[in-house]
């Protein structure tokens, strides 16, 4: 067995024992690259760390520690009530309104699972309150973070647009950020009018709701921060923390709601809010420095990480103990997971393994057939894997495959399989698919399974089709 099979199956193992097990890839992925590297390969360790991507982790860092902090001063809530507060009494537009905030957080630089994790349980809280089908909720939240997930300045667009101009191929960055958006919305659409929105368009909220007192902006009380996803560091950061967010956000998250009991006997708490208040001076500041983050990286070029860590440190000043809190809630799981893949495919490239599978595969008779192959490999691993995984791994396997001249157009099938591996998101063995399903209220958990089992698989199976037929064939 050649050492490009050993270490390609060693990639594949790295999937199974993932999926199998609750062990970060990320992890698997380092002693993967240390093992292939040296026993494999003969590399010396200087030449496996080598391809440690130290701009994407400063990227990553940066931007879910202030990502954390608009989280924690309550900027994220504020703009959350902003936008439903536009939508006036019109319930057909809240899964909009939840579909183009998840968009929004995402294009400009939140993780993927996070916006789900912010957006998924005040959606289907409305979807509880006002009878809509919760599926159709959870998936339009889903759709909407994979949505806007690809824009110059997103996680996944920076490690698809990296990738692709490391290896010399013509990039068009917006076009992957507008094939991910214009097929989201599309297949919301479809659902939207599957599940019931011509229904819910001839319904209105109650008007006592529609001046924005009462209303119910988080189905579990008044707005706080998402658990810390990393170690405390800082000892007691987390309850000094606590106590700060609770300062900066005492004027935005008024609670004049009461618990009331629910059809099966439980209660649940609904948060009122009175949408008539203002931002804090805090959270105004986090706006504008988000709007700074977007024009000095696009309109200056400056690198994103950087800019990110700069606007954080000065959130942090004016709130130092909601940056204890913050530096904990940095996504520290999904940063492991993919410096570690990107190190392990740094060294199939010293390798020689990435070319290998590129001139493999060229060798092929049909190299529309071989695009589709990819297509549904990155769809299926990454239904039940990592989707930044996918595309750190799967993109450079088939970088040498679109530069051999088979006469695949590298723009449209890098947007492909950019769609193709996160669109099934939805899966329920996904982290995406299992927020929602955890998010979930007053339904059968069980029968909501089985649907997101159901819809993750009709997802698997068709969208590489239709994405192969519309971007690489056409």
């Amino acid at each position: 067995m050649s050492s490009h099979v050993i270490a390609i199956c060693v990639l594949a193992l790295m999937f199974i024992v993932a999926t199998a097990m609750p062990i970060n890839m990320g992890v698997i992925a380092f002693v993967g690259a240390f093992l292939v590297g040296t026993l494999i390969a003969g590399m010396e360790t200087k030449a496996i760390m080598s391809g440690y991507p130290a701009e994407l982790f400063l990227t990553l860092v940066g931007i879910t520690f202030l990502f954390a902090q608009a989280q924690n001063n309550g900027t994220i809530d504020w703009l959350v009530r902003l936008a439903v507060r536009a939508v006036g009494g019109r319930i057909a537009a809240i899964p909009w309104v939840m579909f183009a905030i998840t968009a929004l957080l995402t294009s400009v630089g939140a993780v993927s699972p996070a916006a789900v994790a912010i957006i998924a349980p005040i959606a289907l809280g409305f979807a509880a309150k006002y009878k809509i089908n919760p599926l159709m909720m959870g998936l339009l939240v889903i759709h909407g973070a994979q949505g806007g997930g690809f824009s110059p300045i997103s996680i996944y667009g920076g490690i698809t647009n990296k990738v692709v101009m490391e290896a010399g191929l013509p990039i068009s960055p917006l076009t992957t950020a507008f094939t991910s958006l214009g097929v989201n919305l599309a297949v919301s659409v479809l659902l939207f009018f599957a599940f019931g929105g011509a229904k819910l368009m001839r319904q209105q909220v109650p008007k006592a709701e529609r001046s924005g007192k009462g209303l119910p902006v988080s189905p579990f009380g008044p707005p706080v921060a998402v658990a810390a996803q990393g170690p405390q560091i800082y000892g007691d950061a987390e309850n000094e923390s606590a106590s700060e967010e609770r300062l900066t956000k005492e004027r935005s998250s008024a609670a004049v709601g009461a618990v009331s009991a629910t059809g099966s006997g439980s209660a649940a708490g609904h948060a009122g809010v009175d949408l008539n208040e203002g931002p804090t001076f805090h959270q105004m500041f986090t706006v504008v420095g988000l709007i700074a983050l977007a024009v000095l990286t696009l309109l200056y070029k400056l690198d994103i990480g950087f800019v990110a860590i700069t606007i954080g440190l000065l959130i942090s000043i004016l709130s130092p103990q909601v940056q204890k809190r913050a530096i904990g809630q940095v996504s520290w799981p999904e940063i492991m997971l993919i410096v570690g893949v990107s190190t392990y495919v740094g060294v199939m490239q010293k390798m020689g393994t990435i070319t290998w599978v590129g001139d493999s595969a060229a060798s092929l008779a049909s190299p529309l057939t071989v695009a589709l192959l990819l297509l549904f490999v990155g769809a299926i691993v990454s239904a039940f894997a990592s989707s930044t995984a996918v595309l750190g791994s799967l993109i450079p396997l088939a970088v040498p495959f679109l530069a051999s001249g088979t006469g695949v157009d590298p723009i449209g099938f890098i947007a492909a399989m950019a769609v193709a591996s996160t669109i099934v998101d939805v899966s329920p063995f996904s982290t995406n698919g299992a927020l929602v399903l955890a998010s979930a209220q007053h339904i059968d958990r069980d029968v909501f399974l089985r649907q997101l089992m159901i819809y993750g698989g009709i997802v698997t199976l068709v969208a590489p089709l239709v994405l192969w037929v519309l971007f690489v064939v056409f």
